[in-house]
């Protein structure tokens, strides 16, 4: 199918094959399919959990899904979010807001300085569970105690024993012991889950404006 337009219903016929091709501004691409992907239901889901291992395994190179079939069954319009600006590019270093806490008073000043003003690296063992950053200086903690496991809330920004920042995204687990340093507002969430391996990051500190949680306004499709 060419020329297909994103944020759309689309309808293949028999044979017809549909490519997805790599993200122009980002990282990610999201395709839906009418019936879902007839796949075992797991802990009341169908998504695959690649921190745990729950789920169906995640796909490889020439997997196949069946469809589920839903037969002549009327689809209300989909509710979809404002789609990701086709033409977006990322400036050379993206800059990500962030509220302070709920452990800063676990790290050093020095360590505080060096969050907002050394730049950090996307690196490659970045995946749905966070992003892992490299920075030149490690953060450096004033108390070194275990906490107790916390939950916490995608955007957290965890600092392991390395110093080395992670910053957990939609599969995040809880804290596991380490201090959560900060914690990104909604709007930079949005932009740090699409940035690629060896995007450059700088943290700022968020201001009054910036709500820690944004209500995407959806958009109405009718469904072919």
């Amino acid at each position: 199918v060419d020329s297909a337009a994103g944020l759309s219903p689309i309808a293949l016929g028999s044979g017809e094959r549909l490519a997805i091709v790599p993200a122009r501004g980002g990282l990610r691409n999201y395709l839906a399919v009418r019936g879902g992907f007839d796949v075992p239901l797991v802990l009341g889901s169908r998504a695959t959990d690649t921190l745990s291992g729950i789920g169906t395994p995640p796909l490889t190179a020439g997997s196949m899904l069946d469809v589920r079939t839903i037969g002549a069954v009327p689809f209300p319009p989909v509710r979809a979010p404002e789609p990701w600006p086709s033409n977006h590019v990322f400036a050379d270093v993206v800059e990500l807001p962030v509220v302070l806490g709920p452990r800063d008073d676990w790290f050093t000043q020095q360590a505080l300085h060096t969050l907002f003003t050394q730049l950090w690296e996307v690196t490659r063992q970045s995946n749905r569970v966070g992003l892992r950053l490299l920075g030149d200086v490690p953060l450096e903690r004033s108390v070194t105690d275990e906490l107790p496991s916390e939950g916490v809330v995608p955007g957290a920004l965890q600092v392991p024993a390395s110093g080395q920042p992670v910053l957990f995204l939609a599969d995040h687990p809880v804290t596991g012991g380490y201090p959560v340093i900060a914690v990104l507002t909604t709007q930079a969430l949005a932009v740090a889950a699409q940035l690629t391996p060896g995007t450059a990051v700088h943290f700022t500190v968020a201001g009054s404006s910036l709500t820690p949680l944004a209500v995407h306004t959806p958009t109405s499709l009718e469904l072919p």
